[in-house]
């Protein structure tokens, strides 16, 4: 096991508050399939933080998104704490549930040490260990009975160290965190404020350091590819913008999956898959409203900009679908398959046929458009979920190039992969047609 170096740096930012509830305004929305950006947003939350997300912790995050085996990270403190221990988790390998919203858990990589008393500006240092490409976190514990949590991703020592590579929602991470940092009593993101354009990266999470929802949209599939024995390269947001080229990135991966909430992308990212399509490379996007937001880097910061089919390049042409609208999770309802043919290595062997459901879908969903690549195969859908014509469409299809694209079309079908044998079924045919050239 690596150690953490427990000298701290005494310096640092000011102060950051926690968020006070009752900061926002409650509103819901239903989004619509052709939007404008001086339209109301698409997945509004508008909401009040809950009591476990505002839970006090020992509040410290990395400030960057990824690190290479062998590096040294910086963790940073936010706030004070007494007699503090530190000790760094992989994510995905344990067996052990996780609770609650505001709690990781995860195969130790290095023991406890101690970091003694810390106050904000504080830093660690955390070597990273020759440890395989995955989700990691720094489990922090103060004497009193705080517990944070500081995830980061490590990135492989090189692209193409497995011929998969899963893309982690970085960015969209960071925008829906509600983290009041300037102490003006409303979160610091446009999803607390719509006048905010402009989103701070490597702060802290609420709910003690966790990303938002990552026990339902996003820990089930680290476990399955963990549990299932599929070792893959696990990237950020910035390891995938610093790939030199689509070339680079066809030549190291047969396919790229996006299993997360991945709605904000930087034109780099847009332009880099685009390209690794365009050259027959193969993409799964696993859950829904992907690739719908431009943001611009500005350093540690993120602005948001235009939806990408304002700037003349709609999802629907790279994913195969488009995003159509959310309830905030009021309705969920099962797949209804609609071409069992088109998609025989999809459905075989579980015995479903046109005209069965499976699993449950909802939240924000995806569908069909204009820009839709030409013999795009809708191979399931949940009709009228969120009324007339709001229905979830569940898509593939290959390029002359030969890259194979899927699309769940709506949420929450990586994270039935565990506890619902059909989909198990369909995610491992799924692996199979695609992780391959």
């Amino acid at each position: 096991m690596a150690t953490v170096a427990a000298n701290i740096n005494r310096g640092g930012p000011r102060n950051a508050s926690l968020l006070v509830a009752g900061a926002l305004l409650a509103v819901f929305l239903l989004g619509l399939g052709t939007r404008h950006p001086q339209q109301q947003d698409e997945d509004l939350e508008g909401r009040a933080p809950t009591a476990e997300e505002l839970r006090p912790s020992v509040e410290a995050a990395f400030p960057d998104e990824s690190y290479a085996p062998g590096a040294t990270a910086t963790l940073v403190l936010f706030n004070r704490a007494r007699h503090v221990t530190v000790r760094v988790f992989h994510v995905g390998p344990e067996h052990i549930r996780t609770y609650g919203y505001s709690e990781l858990q995860g195969v130790p990589v290095t023991a406890s040490e101690s970091i003694g008393s810390v106050h904000e500006g504080s830093t660690v240092a955390i070597r990273i260990g020759d440890w395989p490409s995955g989700l990691y976190f720094a489990r922090l514990a103060a004497a009193d009975g705080r517990v944070g949590f500081a995830p980061f991703v490590v990135r492989p020592a090189d692209l193409g160290d497995h011929r998969v590579a899963v893309v982690l929602p970085t960015l969209t991470w960071q925008a829906y965190n509600l983290r009041d940092d300037n102490g003006d009593g409303k979160g610091d993101s446009w999803y607390a404020h719509w006048n905010v354009h402009t989103v701070r990266l490597g702060r802290p999470f609420l709910n003690r350091g966790v990303p938002y929802n990552f026990r339902r949209y996003d820990l089930p599939f680290l476990h399955w590819l963990a549990w299932s024995g599929h070792p893959v390269d696990v990237l950020s947001d910035a390891d995938l913008a610093s790939a030199e080229s689509a070339q680079s990135l066809a030549s190291a991966y047969d396919l790229i999956v996006f299993p997360g909430h991945h709605e904000y992308v930087t034109s780099r990212e847009y332009a880099l898959i685009e390209g690794y399509r365009d050259l027959g490379g193969n993409l799964a996007f696993l859950s829904a409203n992907n690739f719908f937001w431009q943001v611009v880097r500005h350093g540690n910061v993120i602005e948001k900009t235009e939806q990408w089919r304002d700037l003349g390049q709609p999802e629907a042409a790279l994913i195969g679908v488009q995003y159509r609208g959310n309830d905030r999770g009021g309705h969920r309802g099962a797949w209804i398959v609609r071409d069992a043919g088109a998609g025989s290595w999809f459905f075989a062997g579980t015995g479903l046929r046109d005209g069965s459901s499976f699993g449950s879908g909802g939240i924000e969903i995806d569908k069909t458009g204009p820009d839709s690549p030409a013999g795009v195969d809708v191979l399931a859908e949940i009709p009228d979920i969120f009324g007339p014509g709001f229905t979830a469409q569940m898509t593939y299809y290959e390029t002359t190039a030969g890259a194979k694209v899927f699309a769940a079309g709506a949420f929450r079908f990586a994270s039935a992969v565990l506890g619902d044998p059909v989909v198990h079924r369909l995610m491992g045919n799924l692996w199979r047609q695609l992780a391959r050239p």
